[in-house]
């Protein structure tokens, strides 16, 4: 082994090639480490560095888009918290007003426009109402922020899993989103912009990408602006639930006719399910089909815990009922009909909330509807497209039940009551009698019932004929009105003075062109059943004449200045009230020997006339009691001629079983009439067929007629108007 020489470092052998080294001092830099052999590059190396650089890019791409995105949506929802109002502001949806009608007794009946219940609060509301809502349209409502990624995600996956877009369907909304359209985002509506409120809402509630995203941070402004039970309440109020009800109590009221407080579990599940669709599923429409769905609520809210299995098997056992006034269609026409007689602003087009206080008698409203569908149930074939129409009013003109139409197919809301225009028939002969005894004929004077022709200027001769075709010969006014005989009519009309018949129908309310021809005292003219009724109504009265009227008092809450009231429709005089009441006499005569005596009143003393069309397209019947007055029509929409029917057959039936039932439990009254004193039988005839007794005596003076036997320049006047009689 060699030696070290002085100043010289002592050699190590290397451990890895046996080669020595130089050794350091202590007190010199501990040895380097070895440097390793480099590894050879490999080509994944390079591939993995460049995913890397990628991966860092993109985040640090997202993250910055991230971070400029929450930054934008943040100023959005600053943007949408800054423009939401208080939440008191916001209850009451409704751009214009509604009408709520009450009948006599001051019950509510009917409901016209969107009707506003009233405010409620989610904290006031029945807490199964709550629960039904919440456990219906969003479980987790208390658990987030305005938007559930989870309801959403769900929602993708069933519209696809279903064949629809991931946007199309179901859409996740929460109750909170919901409230956001319900709100149409912030968008107030503009009269000018949209044609109506409907296309407004409409627009509010279609989807779309851009509508469901501004939808997010609006509801998130809403939730950082409101809280839960702030966002709730304007929910309860401001959703519709069919039926024209806005809000939960407007549809409480409406369906069930109590509070929306007062609401069990099952009635609270109908209204939670109306949510889904409020037409398909109002009770009003289809009340099986609202429980049904009532039912699968009742199951939601048992299965979150809302209700034990005890109270959800009472609530299926024991469905929600309608209400007495919402079950019942009744005074559907009339409530259409007051609409249309009161001035527009305050109904139709009303921006306040308007209530009408109606002459409506519901009950008999009810009656006179049974009482029609008894008479086609049990006297009309099945299947009959026939259709009828009623109207029941007292003395005065106050209209007590109407009935516009029977509710078959295709029946439309046409009310054959106040719309159509039908020729009147024998019903008129009253007025022509009427000018009669004004002029102070008496129902027991004379006239022929003999063959007549009369030369109209520019038509021809006319010949009337009698429905028998046959002639009695010379008999009494009251017998003549009684059997309807049509050439008695003509000739007295013609007697009296047509144009006097003219005015005297008009004055009673017959407000329809009249026929300028002798046909006039035939009924050839037209008019409505509410317009005859009326006219009716005046002979009852005494002789005055009276505006058909339904609207007792019309109150605008908080402006009374708007408010009007009618106390009666009875107007001017038209005759006398001997006259009058004379004419009842002849009316009476008609139903108890008459071509009435279908419509007899057992016990009840009634008068009435009856009235059938030369073509049989229309049949009516009308009359009254001391206390009512009634018309029946009855005809084919399309005009088709009745089979077999005349106005003292089917017309008079109903008109006898809906007084029935409207006189069920009244004390029996005299009708308000005279009796007249017997006449002597002419002893020969002067020619004019119509033969008025001189003598003096009750509606028999001889004084005002213009043809007595001895006024002969007044009887050469007439047979120039008559021409030649045969």
């Amino acid at each position: 082994m060699a030696g070290t020489g002085k100043g010289q470092r002592p050699l190590v052998a290397d451990r890895r090639y046996g080669a020595p080294t130089p050794t350091r001092r202590a007190a010199s830099t501990p040895p380097r480490k070895p440097r390793r052999a480099a590894a050879p590059r490999r080509k994944g190396g390079l591939i993995s560095r460049f995913f890397r650089f990628l991966w860092r890019l993109f985040f640090g791409i997202v993250w910055r888009i991230t971070f400029v995105t929450a930054l934008i949506f943040a100023g959005i929802v600053y943007y949408f918290y800054a423009q939401l109002p208080p939440v008191t502001d916001l209850l009451d949806g409704r751009a214009r007003g509604s009408v709520t009608l009450l009948d006599r007794n001051d019950r509510v009946f009917a409901w016209r426009g969107e009707t506003f219940g009233g405010q409620i609060t989610s904290d006031n509301v029945s807490p199964h109402l709550l629960n039904a809502v919440v456990a219906t349209e969003d479980k987790r409502f208390y658990l987030h922020f305005g938007v559930s990624p989870r309801g959403i995600a769900s929602a993708i996956r069933i519209n696809l899993s279903e064949g629809r877009g991931p946007l199309s369907g179901n859409g996740g909304s929460t109750i909170t989103q919901q409230v956001a359209k319900l709100l149409c985002l912030g968008v107030p509506y503009d009269q000018t912009k949209w044609a109506s409120e409907a296309e407004y809402e409409e627009d509010c509630r279609s989807g779309g990408v851009y509508r469901k995203l501004k939808e997010l941070p609006f509801a998130v402004a809403m939730e950082a602006k409101y809280s839960k039970a702030d966002i709730l309440t304007i929910y309860f109020n401001r959703a519709y639930l069919g039926a024209g009800a806005r809000g939960f109590e407007a549809a409480a009221q409406r369906y069930f006719g109590i509070s929306a407080n007062q609401v069990n579990p099952a009635q609270a599940a109908m209204l939670a399910g109306l949510l889904k669709a409020p037409s398909r599923f109002a009770p009003t429409n289809n009340l099986q089909r609202a429980q049904d769905r009532a039912n699968l609520i009742v199951g939601l809210m048992e299965e979150q815990g809302y209700l034990t299995k005890a109270e959800a098997d009472e609530a299926r056992a024991n469905p929600a009922q309608l209400s007495s006034a919402a079950q019942a269609k009744s005074g559907g026409y009339f409530a259409d009909w007051v609409m249309e007689t009161a001035p527009s602003f305050l109904t139709t087009e009303t921006m306040e909330d308007v209530v009408i206080r109606t002459t409506l008698d519901t009950e008999m409203q009810k009656r006179a509807e049974e009482g029609l569908a008894w008479v086609f149930d049990n006297k009309v074939k099945e299947g009959s497209k026939a259709q009828a129409a009623i109207v029941v009013m007292s003395a005065d003109g106050a209209v007590r039940a109407m009935v516009g139409g029977r509710q078959i197919e295709a029946a439309g809301s046409f009310n054959r009551a106040t719309q159509a225009l039908r020729q009147t028939g024998s019903s008129f002969k009253p007025f022509v009698y009427a000018a009669a005894m004004d002029q102070g004929w008496s129902p027991m004077d004379f006239v022929e019932d003999t063959p007549l022709t009369i030369n109209i200027p520019g038509s021809g001769p006319w010949t009337p004929k009698n429905y028998d075709e046959e002639f009695k010969g010379l008999v009494t006014l009251s017998q003549a009105l009684a059997e309807s005989r049509n050439i008695p009519a003509v000739r007295v009309s013609e007697a009296v003075g047509r144009e006097n018949v003219r005015q005297i129908a008009a004055d009673f309310g017959i407000e329809s062109d009249l026929a300028a021809g002798p046909a006039l005292a035939l009924g050839a003219s037209e008019s409505t059943l509410i317009e005859m009724t009326g006219a009716y109504a005046g002979i009852l009265n005494g002789g005055s004449s009276v505006a058909p009227f339904g609207i007792r008092i019309l109150e605008v809450p908080g402006n009374e200045e708007l408010n009007m009231f009618t106390e009666t429709g009875i107007g001017e005089r038209v005759i006398t009230e001997e006259a009058a009441q004379l004419l009842v006499y002849m009316m009476a005569q008609v139903v108890n020997d008459g071509t009435g005596a279908r419509a007899r009143l057992d016990g009840r003393p009634a008068a009435g006339k009856t009235g059938t069309t030369s073509a049989g397209r229309d049949a009516w019947f009308v009359g009254f009691t001391a206390d009512y007055v009634a018309g029946v029509w009855m005809g084919y929409d399309d005009n088709t001629p009745l089979e077999g029917v005349t106005g003292g057959g089917l017309p008079a039936e109903i008109w006898r079983e809906v007084m029935m039932r409207v006189h069920d439990g009244l004390p029996v009254q005299e009708l308000p009439m005279i009796v007249p004193s017997p006449r002597a039988r002419p002893d020969e005839a002067p020619g004019l067929g119509v033969f008025q007794n001189p003598s003096p005596g009750l509606g028999g003076t001889g004084q005002t007629g213009g043809v007595g036997q001895q006024q002969d320049p007044v009887r050469s006047l007439l047979r120039d108007i008559l021409g030649e009689t045969r």
